[in-house]
């Protein structure tokens, strides 16, 4: 089964071909960071139109690079929430009406199954069994998920507040790192000395799998105004040092966050597989203490490969096939677009 998947819940257009006998064939993606970094953040507006513009180059560019046919395509999956609505719209609408067209199987996909099934996309490395727990994390979700099997989630532990990648790129606005804040903050975090600054690991100290960034992100702002406050000099700026450490210290308590609670889902669950998948799993930091601290307890940690941590279409596709080829589609009638959607509601692939 040859599937075209469609990306378009924020402010990436990612399209993608998959087929479930040979793996990947080709995929595209087109950032619209340029675009939205002279406003520090995603202009919803400028987002949708700016899929409109991308889509339609995006998918020839695939099939001539692939050397596919349009007409071979047995089924389209784009993304259907969570995400931007009129950002979902523009994806829906193209890949509802190529399938009608062409009289194939169109399906939405949940975006944050797809970054959850991810590190299964690459054929050269042995895929977690399942069960295992999952981490999402990225800048609209900080997720702790049982899972079983495609479709089989329970929810073990959310932030109650701000996502991980939320308070990265709150943070880095914070120290003047501009747009896209977190990948800018974890690069001058590079540069930053450990120890001079500790910050707290929020909700580490009782018991529970739940997060919360917001307090962490509090702090991190109030030691900035102390540190500029004790500038005689220039109130308004820190020495470039000062900013790296502060930016050390900030991704050192987020990450070591993430690790206290993904070891205690372990031991929570009587499981050794853990997933990484969304775009805060490229964090370099991450991945290091992540492996230390599994490998000293007996267990295994994957990831997507680096390209497909953040939004594409690849991980729609897969995850489309994997949906279609089980009978899955969206008939007559598609379900409405769901710019919220718990991902325990999807239903369950397993045998």
């Amino acid at each position: 089964m040859l599937v075209l998947g469609i990306e378009t819940s924020c402010d990436e257009t990612g399209v993608a071909l998959y087929d479930t006998e040979r793996g990947l064939i080709a995929d595209a993606l087109y950032s619209q960071v340029k675009l939205h970094e002279r406003f520090g953040g995603v202009v919803p507006e400028l987002a949708s139109r700016d899929h409109l513009l991308k889509l339609t180059p995006l998918i020839r560019q695939l099939f001539v690079e692939s050397g596919c046919r349009i007409d071979q395509l047995d089924g389209v999956a784009y993304t259907a929430g969570p995400g931007l609505i009129g950002a979902l719209m523009t994806g829906a609408c193209l890949a509802r009406s190529l399938a009608f067209a062409l009289n194939i199987p169109a399906l939405g996909i949940h975006h944050m199954e797809g970054h959850l099934l991810a590190p299964l996309l690459d054929r050269t490395q042995t895929p977690p069994d399942f069960p295992f727990v999952a981490l999402l994390v990225s800048g609209g979700h900080t997720q702790l998920i049982r899972v079983d099997a495609i479709g089989e989630y329970e929810l073990l532990g959310e932030s109650v507040d701000d996502a991980a990648g939320e308070a990265f790129d709150k943070t880095a606005k914070m120290l003047g790192l501009g747009y896209p804040g977190g990948p800018r903050l974890a690069k001058l975090a590079e540069q930053g000395t450990q120890g001079r600054f500790r910050f707290p690991r929020p909700m580490t100290d009782r018991p529970g799998l739940n997060f919360s960034f917001s307090g962490l992100k509090t702090h991190t702002l109030t030691c900035v105004q102390q540190l500029k406050a004790q500038n005689a000099a220039d109130e308004q700026t820190l020495d470039p040092q000062t900013l790296a450490d502060v930016a050390w210290a900030f991704q050192d308590a987020v990450v070591d966050t993430l690790v206290i609670k993904c070891k205690r889902a372990l031991k929570q669950t009587g499981l050794k597989r853990l997933v990484i998948a969304g775009g805060v799993s490229a964090n370099q930091h991450l991945r290091v203490q992540l492996a230390s601290s599994l490998k000293a307890m007996g267990g295994q940690v994957f990831y997507p490969a680096l390209a497909y941590c953040t939004d594409n279409g690849a991980m729609i596709a897969y995850a489309g096939a994997q949906r279609l080829l089980a009978g899955q589609q969206d008939g007559t009638t598609p379900p409405p677009l769901r710019p919220r959607w718990p991902l325990t509601e999807l239903k369950s692939l397993k045998p």
